[in-house]
Order: C-alpha cells, then structure tokens, then sequence
C-alpha cells in the first residue's frame, strides 16, 4: 500500500492507461491528493483518493484507475457539488 508520505508535491500522475493527467499539487491530509489537471496551476481544485493509487515509479503517481475512469469520476463529483 502507498503512503501519503511517499507523494511529493509536481510528482507526475497517470492513470493505469498511461495516459497523463496532471501533477501533484499537494497531499491533503491522509486520504486524497490534489492536483493540478496537464500540469497547470490554477485550474480549479481537483482532487483524487489516495486509495486510487497503486505505485509510485520515480517521479510518478500510477493509478489504478484509467484517465478516462477518473475524468468521469471528477465530472460526476464536480457536478455533483454545483447542485
């Protein structure tokens, strides 16, 4: 299991399709991480579970969810909160 100590903040995080999908921002508390989406800062808070991540490699964040799954998953929290 990973642990939030092991994530570091502009580590590179990508989904188990190899797919990019932005860089850590920070570790928020013990259970979620916050991210910048393709690298930029400023795009809103985005978060994803700490749960989600199977491996740290290096410099990067594997998850094991495929980028598609988590921009679903983000869509559906977001609009979810605007209701």
């Amino acid at each position: 299991m990973v642990q939030a100590s092991q994530i570091k903040d502009r580590m590179q995080i990508v989904g188990s399709d190899g797919q990019q999908l932005g860089a850590v921002e920070r570790v928020d508390g013990s259970s979620r991480i916050k991210f910048a989406p393709g690298g930029a800062t400023g795009a809103g808070d985005h978060f994803i579970p700490l749960a989600w991540v199977a491996s740290i490699d290096g410099q990067t964040v594997r998850l094991s969810k495929s980028s598609h799954d988590v921009q679903q998953e983000l869509e559906r929290s977001g609009a979810a909160r605007r209701a």
